[in-house]
């Protein structure tokens, strides 16, 4: 198998080592806006660089990664689903809904796979809290709890480009409260700071957010996430019944203390970024694809199912401008999915 990375940045890296190492895939062809990034990167892992985009359809690959600045993303989609090629996009789709349902319905329209970087679906926290609703141990589930809070914030170029708190951070929590709980979300309300540095506000974002979910059964979820947690990277999920609750991310490298006397210590070594954190998650996704692409099993995470995420996001960021509760029905694209 031949596959195509285009975008060789941090996740791109990545994504990149993993796939060349596969026992599935033969060869890999890099490219990137930055040319000699590329070759770079292929010289390392001993693959091939292209000069520029159009190379690798021309060339002739069996997949493609997508790995980009977001803006990016819906065309390449587009382009490879015209191409009739398999693909696998690091989410978002696009920063907008009409980005995003476009380039869904280029892959739909050619019967094409994409598949979408949701990594923490790969996680064995999230597996695991997932099993446990499932199964019917925790009973009745009651309430939610999820927060993801980054160590430090991105490049203050990043910004801009992001599409917010809740479409760059906070949406990988709300595909775990689908994915883990087997429910959708109905409304919103969503509050933000920009309390923090001024390029948050310069950007047009907030640094710190929370929300308030309603599950279609009545399960009240909360969400909240910040970039500026200095004791580390905190990526947690609680999840309550009548029975029993249970926590994703809790061990020795999560950065919180107690201050009960009998309380557990603080982390020697607190997680401080996402691909620290989750990087057996991330080369888990990848090795899913390749399986994909073969044939060997059902694509884990597609197009529409990327979609609901981001209407989740689409509605807290209204909920958040406008003060007030959002309907998930308010925001188009409802068409809902089968959860897997």
């Amino acid at each position: 198998m031949r596959i195509g990375v285009i975008g060789t940045g941090r996740i791109g890296t990545i994504h990149a080592n993993t796939l060349s190492r596969h026992r599935n895939v033969g060869s890999l062809i890099l490219t990137d806006t930055d040319p000699a990034r590329a070759q770079e990167l292929a010289r390392r892992l001993g693959e091939t660089a292209a000069p520029g985009m159009e190379e690798i359809f021309r060339w002739g690959v069996d997949a493609v990664v997508i790995t980009t600045a977001t803006s990016a993303h819906a065309e390449l989609i587009g382009r490879a689903a015209r191409s009739g090629l398999p693909v696998f996009c690091e989410k978002p789709i696009a920063l907008d809904l009409p980005g995003s349902l476009h380039a869904i319905a280029e892959v739909e329209a050619a019967g094409t796979i994409l598949q979408m970087g949701f990594q923490r679906r790969f996680d064995a926290g999230y597996t695991g809290a997932r099993e446990a609703v499932r199964s019917g141990r925790l009973g009745r589930l009651h309430t939610v709890r999820a927060l993801t809070s980054d160590q430090t914030p991105p490049p203050v170029a990043y910004l801009p480009l992001s599409g917010g708190l809740f479409r760059d951070t906070l949406i990988h929590d709300f595909d775990m409260v689908r994915w883990v709980t087997g429910h959708e979300v109905v409304d919103v309300y969503a509050a933000g700071s920009d309390a923090g540095p001024p390029v948050f506000r310069e950007a047009g974002d907030v640094d710190t957010a929370a929300v308030l979910l309603t599950l279609d059964d009545g399960t009240l979820a909360t969400a909240t996430a910040t970039r500026l947690n200095g004791a580390g990277y905190d990526v947690r999920m609680e999840l309550a019944g009548e029975l029993d609750q249970v926590v994703v991310g809790l061990d020795d490298r999560t950065p919180i203390a107690s201050t009960e006397p009998t309380g557990p210590p603080a982390a020697s070594k607190p997680w401080t970024t996402f691909l620290e954190r989750f990087g057996p998650a991330y080369e888990a996704e990848l090795c899913a694809f390749v399986e994909v692409v073969r044939g060997e099993r059902a694509n884990p995470c597609d197009g529409r199912e990327a979609l609901q995420a981001l209407r989740i996001a689409e509605a807290c960021e209204l909920s958040r401008r406008e003060h007030r509760p959002v309907r998930l029905a308010e925001i188009p694209g409802g068409a809902e999915p089968v959860l897997r």
